[in-house]
C-alpha cells in the first residue's frame, strides 16, 4: 500500500507538504502542489477516508431514519436533507423503520455503532411514554409529530393549522359536505389525529355540523385503500362535495376513485391534499395541497444536528415549520 512517505520521497518533498496538499491547505506553491498531485496519480494513492475520520473523531456521516423510503413525502424530505448535509460536508445514510417502534429504537441504539456523527429520526412508533429512552449521549434530532417536550431537538409539521386552512379553503369554495380521509384516530399526537383536529375546527368555525359518516378511516396510508374507501362511501349513498385527504399520496387514490365513478373534479367534488409533493402539480386535475415547508424542515433539522455535533448545549429546541396553501385545479382554481 502506497503511503504519504512514499509520495513525499517520490516527489522530493516532506510528508507534511503531502499532507498539506491532500487537505487543500494554503501556503503550498502551485508548482509543488502540481508535482505532488501528479505523483499521487502516478503511484495510484488512495486516501483512507475511514481511518482518517476515525483519527479525527468524526466520520462526516449522519443517519436519517424514516418510516418508508418509497413514499413521495419521505423521498423528497430525504433529498432535501442530503442537499442540506452537503452544506456542512456531511454524507447522509438513509434507513427505513417501517413505522415500527422497535425499529426506531434500533436506529437509535445502532447509530453510534454505525459511526454516525448524529441521527435525524422521523418518529412514528415512539411516543411520549418513551421519553426516557431518548436520553442518549450523542446528537439526535426528532422529526414529526411525536414526543413534544422531550429531551431532544424536535422539528414538527404544522398539521392542525395546515389542515384547518385546507378545509377552510374547501368551505370558501362552497363545500358543506366534506369528507376527511385519514388513518386511525386512536392517538392524539399522530398525523391523522392532528390533521383531523384541524378539519373539525374548520367546520366548527364555519358553523357546519360535523357528520361522523364523512370520516373515512384507512388501515393503510395508500392510494389503493383510499380508492376503496371512496368507492364504498359512494356505494352506500353518502353525499359529499369536498374531500380533505390526510396526504397527497392518499389523494391519488381519491382522485382515481372519483374518476372511475364518473364524478367530476372540481365541478361536482373538490379535493385537497397535504404535503405538496412534486407530482401533485402534474396530476389531472392538478392537486391543491398544503405545503409544510419540507425544505425548511430539512434545513432546520440538519442545522440543529450540526450544532449539537459541534458541542452546542442548552434546552431542546421545538420548531414547527410554517405552511402555505397551494390552490390548484382540484379546488376549481385555474
Amino acid at each position: 500500500m502506497v503511503t504519504i512517505r512514499d509520495i513525499a520521497k517520490a516527489a522530493g518533498v516532506s510528508p507534511m507538504t503531502v499532507s498539506n496538499v491532500l487537505n487543500s491547505r494554503p501556503h503550498v506553491k502551485d508548482s509543488t502542489r502540481a508535482r505532488v498531485l501528479q505523483t499521487i496519480d502516478d503511484l495510484d494513492y488512495r486516501v483512507n477516508i475511514a481511518a482518517r475520520n476515525l483519527r479525527r473523531g468524526k466520520t462526516h456521516t449522519i443517519g436519517l431514519a424514516v418510516p418508508e423510503v418509497d413514499r413521495p413525502y419521505f423521498g423528497e424530505l430525504g433529498a432535501a436533507i442530503i442537499e442540506n448535509g452537503r452544506r456542512h460536508d456531511l454524507n447522509v445514510v438513509i434507513e427505513q423503520t417501517e413505522r415500527s417502534r422497535e425499529n426506531e429504537l434500533t436506529a437509535l441504539a445502532l447509530s453510534r455503532l454505525r459511526m454516525y456523527d448524529g441521527l435525524i429520526l422521523s418518529a412514528v412508533g415512539l411516543g411520549e411514554s418513551d421519553v426516557d429512552l431518548l436520553r442518549v449521549d450523542f446528537p439526535v434530532v426528532i422529526l414529526g409529530e411525536r414526543i413534544f417536550q422531550g429531551p431532544l431537538d424536535h422539528v414538527a409539521t404544522p398539521n392542525e393549522d395546515g389542515a384547518h386552512a385546507a378545509v377552510q379553503h374547501l368551505i370558501e369554495r362552497g363545500c358543506t359536505r366534506i369528507i376527511a380521509v385519514h388513518g386511525s384516530l386512536s392517538d392524539d399526537t399522530d398525523v391523522s389525529s392532528l390533521r383531523h383536529a384541524g378539519y373539525r375546527r374548520a367546520l366548527a368555525d364555519a358553523g357546519i355540523e360535523e357528520d361522523s359518516r364523512l370520516t373515512l378511516t384507512l388501515d393503510v396510508f395508500s392510494p389503493e385503500a383510499a380508492s376503496a374507501a371512496v368507492h364504498q362511501a359512494v356505494d352506500a349513498g353518502l353525499q359529499f362535495d369536498g374531500v380533505f385527504c390526510v396526504t397527497d399520496y392518499v389523494a391519488l387514490g381519491v382522485l382515481r376513485a372519483l374518476a372511475d365513478l364518473g364524478i367530476s373534479v372540481p365541478d361536482e367534488v373538490k379535493v385537497i391534499g397535504f404535503d405538496d409533493v412534486e407530482s401533485s402539480r402534474f396530476l389531472t386535475p392538478s392537486l391543491s395541497s398544503v405545503n409544510p415547508s419540507k425544505d425548511l424542515i430539512a434545513a432546520k433539522a440538519v442545522d440543529l444536528l450540526v450544532d449539537r455535533i459541534k458541542g452546542a448545549t442548552g434546552d431542546p429546541v421545538e420548531f414547527v415549520s410554517p405552511y402555505a396553501l397551494m390552490a390548484r385545479e382540484s379546488t376549481a382554481v385555474r
